[in-house]
This record gives structure tokens, C-alpha cells and sequence, in this order.
């Protein structure tokens, strides 16, 4: 049995104590006796990261198990099969796991005195409670550089197989430890990783910083001097609060972080120790200029955003919707060749990052739709799934127009000029994608909808700022078409297609440069507006890739790169475009000056 399938099967055992933990706080609540530790979105935060760590391992297990075979299979200082038969007996399991859980111990370690290691540990400590979903929030990178503290196992000869079963083995240990209903258990915390033990662990208070890093057995932090008792309430979290429900930036913060201090530094030493000093180890010249203020444990608050019953209602169902897609993935992911696990993968971790968004407010219950009609559209296109790809194609764009129609109703000031450009730029736009479905007829016709709805972008790009307020930016736009087009030429372009083509790459390229420009014009009044222009850029980069793939080479998975950057383009345009738009066409304070002056 693969290690995917083994995370489902003990997946239903996990959420039934999940289950269970929760009635049990939320009874001891009711009689003062205890708390119920648990709120909707950062469990579904937690357990989300938790699948993304699963699903992501299918591509980064690779790295771990990979390297520690290869170094096992060159320099282990035993003979295969005299290790492989002391590792298989009775004793030989046991001192395996002690040997992982010493290795882990290490590792867990080095995580709190490292800081690119920390960035990738930090996922785990990031919840404000503490329970069994928190057991689930797991790292999406840690094993980009995990795997060097268990090289000593490879070298002692233990087998790959005996590696990952007591790998998993403590892993699966570690999950009952994380809830604040069970107390302290005598003699059981002194030698073994206990509730008690690993809530000190989780806390930020200062005399528990950095303490119980054991995994199984707590005897390690006893012996190295790193064991701290339970003996005042646990404040959760970290000291550099995340304040987000975004699974994406929840892994990504603290590389970004070491990354701009990094690049802050002056000297090139600090540019290196900045990524291996202790975490909040910082050069003195990037913190006297851009100081960050000293963590006050009187002044944490639980971060939780306000949201309505029934976004709460609809995340939750989507939230399932996504489990079960995940458990459906994990059970077939050990036999899916690697580029169909990639555009999987792709798409659920779309369907998390919108969950989260819409928990947080980012997002409306029609964009979070918009966000999976198009990870589906794309990863259906990727993977040859015909029938999916014929749905969710042109409901993508269809939600899309729902979406502008229904914030257009929603203003003040009703269905204006702004609103009806915008809509015509979707509906030609949708029109395109139904032509582009179909036969090789119906391309130019296609071609000519999404003609048409750039004009209507370029037009709605105009609004307040004129007709390309930046000539340098439109100079550029045209020139890089222009390279693109002799690229195409060169590639095998059919003659019949020669000047339609042109004119779309003139017109997509006058685009992108209206878009550029109103965003340098506005960029004061409203930064939304660089948005727009990132968009106007990505469709750029779509169509050059839907160029490329037609008619020069085809692309390693072109739907998915085609697909997912159109997708892009659109929802930051339909999304950005009308608060800039709005803005613009306001009268400035210095215009309503000038005008008095007059």
C-alpha cells in the first residue's frame, strides 16, 4: 500500500477524534469548565494546509525519498543485505523509529535556530488555538532541505521501505498530542512527547520559546537540555503573526521576508546570514531602516475576521467538495504520471486559496466560483477531460459576466458606460471561447470575438485618462508584438492567417499599452489600476503562448499554461478595473481648484 492511500484510510480516524475533541470543548464550555478551542475558519486553514502538504509531497517526496534511496544505495556502511535483515526484525523497527525520532529531533530543532528553515516550519506554529486540526497544518517545503537530517539512517543502512513506515509512524504519533482537553498524564509526560509537552511547545510566552522539540519520545529535549514544564497558560501562534487565511502565503511569508531583508543588506556576508542566523536575527542596517516593532505578548489578538452565516455555510460546503477531491487525488497520485499530478495539484490548490480568501473577505461567493470554474476548465483542458472542459469553459466567463453585472446593479449610479465596455469585453470574450472549442473552421471567427473584446478593454482603459497617455509604454507593446509576430512568421504561420493575425497582435499589443498607461497615470489615486495592467500583460502571454503552440511547437501541457494565464488576465481585470475606472473619472482636488481659479 502507497503512502498516499495510507493518509486516507487514517484520515476518517482522524477526523472522528477531530469530532469528538470539539463536543467535548464545546460541553466543558457550556459548564464553565473548559473552552471550546475551535473556529471555523482557521480549522479549515489548518486542515487546508495540511492537504496541501499532501498533495504537494507527491512532487517534493519525490526529493526526499529519492535522495535518501540514492545515498543508501552508495555509501551505506553496511552491507544491503545484512542491513536489510537486522532493520526487518522485531528490534531492528524499534530502533529504527528511536534512530527517526532522534534524526526528527534534530531536525525540529534546527527549525526554531534556522531561518530558512524555520520559514518552511513556521506553517505548523502559525494557528492562534491549539487542537487537532492544528495537528493537520503542515509544511508545503520542508522537505527541500528535511531530508539532510535523516542521511545518518541512509548511511546506517536503513531500508528505504523501513524509513518511510517509521516515518510515518511518528508522524501519525504526533497528531493526538495536539489538544488542550487533555491534561497532564504523571509519568507518561516525562519520557514521551505528551499534550502538556508539545502545548509548550506551540506557545510564544517567553519561558516557553523554543522548548520540547521531541517527536515521540520527550527524553531528547531532557538530555540536550531544551525540556521546559507546563506551568502557565499557553498563549498560540507566532511572534510574527501571519493574519491570513491564504494557504499560499502562510507558506510563502517568511522566505519573503528573509528574501527582502536580504536584499536590504549591504554587505554580502549579511545577505548570506540572513538565511541561517536564528529566526528575527536581523542586520543591523536593514533594521535601523525598516525597524519592525518588538513583540508585546500583552498586545496578541486572535485574528478573526468577520464574515455572514451563510459564507461561512458556503466555504464549509466547499471546503468538503475540495476534501473529497484531495482524497480522491491521494488514492491515485502514486500512479499518475507526473504532469497529470502537476495540473491536479495546480487546481486544488486554486480551490484552497479561494476557500481561504472568501473566509477572509478577499473574495465574493461569485469570484471563489469564478476561481474553480476556471481551475477546472484549465485542468480539464491539461488532462484531455473533453466533456469537463465543454462545461466549465464557458461558465468560467459566463460567472464572470454575472459577476460584473451584479456589482454593476449593486452601485449607486447603476449600469454605466464603464459597466457596459466591460461587459462587452466579456461577452465577446466568452463568445471567443465557445468559437475556439470548436472545429478548426471557427478559429479566425474566434479570433476576430477576442478582437473585438480587446477593443472594448482598450476602450474602457480610455475612460479619464485619454487615448495611450504613455506613447513609450505603447512603443514597447507593439515592438515586443512585433517580435513576436516575425517569431510566428519564421515558425510557420499559414499565409491565409498572415494579416488577421497582425492585426490582432497590433490591437492585443495597443491593449496592453492603454493599460500600462492608465496605470502609471493613476498609479497615486488607485494602485488597483497596475492590476489592470498585469492583467493586459498576461493576456498578452496567453495568446503568445496559443500562438507558439499553434503554429510553431507544440508546448509540454500548452492548456495549462495557455488556460491558466487567460485566467488570470480576466479575473484581474473584471475584478480591478472599476474602482480605477471610478477614480479617474472623479474630478481631482487640484482640478476642482484649477476650475475655481477660472
Amino acid at each position: 500500500m502507497r503512502s498516499g492511500q495510507i493518509i486516507v484510510l487514517v484520515s476518517p480516524v482522524f477526523f472522528l477524534l477531530i469530532a469528538i475533541e470539539f463536543a467535548v470543548g464545546r460541553a466543558r464550555a457550556r459548564r464553565g469548565t473548559g473552552q471550546d478551542t475551535y473556529r471555523l475558519a482557521d480549522a479549515v486553514n489548518s486542515i487546508g494546509l495540511g492537504m496541501l502538504s499532501q498533495i504537494s509531497a507527491v512532487l517534493t517526496g519525490l526529493l526526499r525519498i529519492g535522495i535518501y534511496t540514492a545515498v543508501y544505495s552508495a555509501i551505506a556502511l553496511v552491507p544491503q543485505d545484512a542491513a536489510r535483515e537486522f532493520w526487518t526484525t522485531w528490534y531492528g523497527w524499534l530502533l529504527a523509529l528511536v534512530f527517526y525520532d532522534f534524526c526528527y529531533y534534530w531536525l525540529h530543532r534546527m527549525g526554531h535556530e534556522s531561518a530558512v528553515l524555520w520559514a518552511a516550519h513556521v506553517v505548523h506554529h502559525q494557528s492562534q488555538h491549539y487542537n487537532l486540526s492544528t495537528a493537520l497544518r503542515q509544511t508545503s517545503s520542508g522537505a527541500l532541505l528535511g531530508w539532510i537530517f535523516y542521511l545518518p539512517m541512509a548511511a546506517a543502512g536503513v531500508p528505504p521501505l523501513v524509513f518511510v513506515v517509521v516515518s510515518l509512524i511518528d508522524l501519525l504519533y504526533q497528531f493526538w498530542v495536539h489538544t488542550e482537553q487533555v491534561g497532564k498524564l504523571g509519568w507518561f509526560d516525562r519520557w514521551f512527547c505528551s499534550p502538556s509537552n508539545h502545548r509548550v511547545h506551540h506557545a510564544v510566552n517567553d519561558r516557553y520559546l523554543d522548548r520540547n522539540y521531541g517527536g515521540v519520545l520527550i527524553v531528547w529535549d531532557r538530555l540536550f537540555g531544551t525540556f521546559r514544564e507546563e506551568d502557565e497558560r499557553c498563549v498560540y501562534g507566532t511572534r510574527g503573526e501571519l493574519k491570513s487565511w491564504d494557504p499560499l502565503w502562510a507558506n510563502a511569508e517568511v522566505y519573503w521576508a528573509l528574501a527582502k531583508d536580504s536584499w536590504h543588506a549591504r554587505r554580502w556576508s549579511d545577505k548570506l546570514r540572513v538565511w541561517f542566523k536564528p529566526p528575527g536575527w536581523r542586520p543591523d542596517d536593514v533594521a535601523a531602516r525598516y525597524p519592525k516593532p518588538a513583540f508585546d505578548i500583552a498586545k496578541v489578538t486572535r485574528y478573526e475576521p468577520v464574515v455572514s452565516r451563510g459564507v461561512q455555510w458556503f466555504a464549509g460546503l466547499q471546503f468538503l467538495g475540495l476534501l473529497a477531491a484531495v482524497t480522491v487525488f491521494l488514492w491515485h497520485s502514486d500512479t499518475l504520471p507526473l504532469p497529470q499530478a502537476a495540473t491536479w495539484l495546480a487546481a486544488l490548490t486554486a480551490g484552497l486559496w479561494a476557500v481561504g480568501a472568501v473566509l477572509q473577505g478577499r473574495l465574493s461567493v461569485t469570484e471563489v466560483l469564478l476561481v474553480e470554474a476556471a481551475a477546472l476548465a484549465t485542468a480539464s483542458a491539461a488532462l484531455g477531460i473533453g466533456w469537463l472542459h465543454f462545461i466549465f469553459k464557458p461558465l468560467a466567463l459566463a460567472i464572470a459576466i454575472v459577476f460584473a453585472a451584479r456589482r454593476a446593479r449593486q452601485q449607486p449610479d447603476g449600469m454605466t458606460r464603464f459597466d457596459a465596455l466591460l461587459l462587452t469585453g466579456l461577452v465577446f470574450s466568452l463568445a471567443g471561447d465557445v468559437l475556439l472549442m470548436g472545429s478548426a473552421k471557427l478559429f479566425v471567427p474566434g479570433l476576430v470575438c477576442f478582437l473585438l473584446a480587446h477593443l472594448a478593454y482598450i476602450a474602457l482603459f480610455r475612460i479619464g485618462v485619454g487615448l495611450f497617455p504613455r506613447p513609450r509604454a505603447l512603443a514597447a507593446t507593439l515592438l515586443i508584438g512585433a517580435g513576436m509576430y516575425a517569431f510566428l512568421w519564421q515558425g510557420g504561420l499559414p499565409a491565409a492567417l498572415r494579416i488577421p493575425v497582425g492585426f490582432y497582435v497590433v490591437v492585443i499589443a495597443c491593449m496592453a499599452a492603454q493599460a500600462i498607461g492608465r496605470a502609471a497615470v493613476l498609479r497615486t489615486r488607485d494602485p488597483t489600476a497596475l492590476w489592470v495592467a498585469v492583467g493586459a500583460c498576461f493576456f498578452m502571454l496567453s495568446d503568445s503562448l496559443l500562438a507558439i503552440n499553434r503554429f510553431v511547437s507544440p508546448l509540454p501541457l500548452a492548456s495549462l499554461w495557455v488556460l491558466s494565464t487567460y485566467y488570470v488576465a480576466q479575473m484581474l481585470i473584471v475584478r480591478h478595473s472599476r474602482s480605477a475606472a471610478w477614480l479617474c473619472l472623479a474630478p481631482s482636488p487640484s482640478g476642482e481648484r484649477s476650475k475655481a481659479r477660472t
